[in-house]
């Protein structure tokens, strides 16, 4: 299957494969493409009646500080429902503070994942229906998955202050009888 994906990125897509990226040793095959392209490639896949890459299995994200450059990596593994074991990776390399576009359009699945992604890494989905966090409270500071984020956080403080003071107010508001 890996020799028809390629075969069919090459022929409809040549011109958004990402020849620079660095190749990857993998049991599932690995495809990069730049990030404009993300939505007519996985289009593509997804309809074209051969491959039929109709489920988003996972789509995840890898920081490379100091490693690699571009910084980030978005990854998209998709399977087949062609056949069970038909699995592919779709990377897509991203620069800090770069945002790519939301795939929701085409996996609705793809909702919570990419809000995670935005939570835990800071990647910003365009057109993306509703990118809040979804692990971390609202003022929480940070993407805790970036490899420069603090072991300790940055004096997380203000978080158990906004809890104790919710807390304190509701057992208040309870004592008086829910006035």
């Amino acid at each position: 299957m890996k020799e028809a994906v390629e075969r069919f990125l090459k022929e409809k897509f040549s011109h958004f494969l990402d020849a620079d990226a660095a190749p990857v040793v993998s049991n599932v095959p690995v495809f990069f493409i730049k990030a404009e392209a993300l939505i007519p490639v996985l289009s593509a896949l997804k309809n074209d009646p051969s491959l039929h890459y109709n489920f988003l299995n996972d789509l995840t994200a890898i920081d490379w500080l100091g490693k690699r450059e571009p910084r980030f990596e978005v990854c998209y593994l998709l399977r087949s429902g062609n056949k069970a074991s038909s699995r592919i990776q779709i990377k897509v390399r991203v620069e800090e503070g770069e945002s790519i576009p939301s795939i929701t359009g085409v996996y609705k699945g793809a909702n919570w994942p990419e809000r995670e992604v935005y939570d835990l890494f800071g990647i910003e989905f365009i057109n993306h229906p509703s990118l809040d966090r979804i692990l971390l409270p609202d003022n929480f500071q940070g993407h805790p998955l970036r490899k420069d984020f603090p072991l300790e956080g940055f004096g997380q403080d203000y978080l158990i202050e906004d809890l104790l003071h919710i807390h304190i107010n509701d057992d208040i508001t309870k004592k008086e009888g829910g006035k």
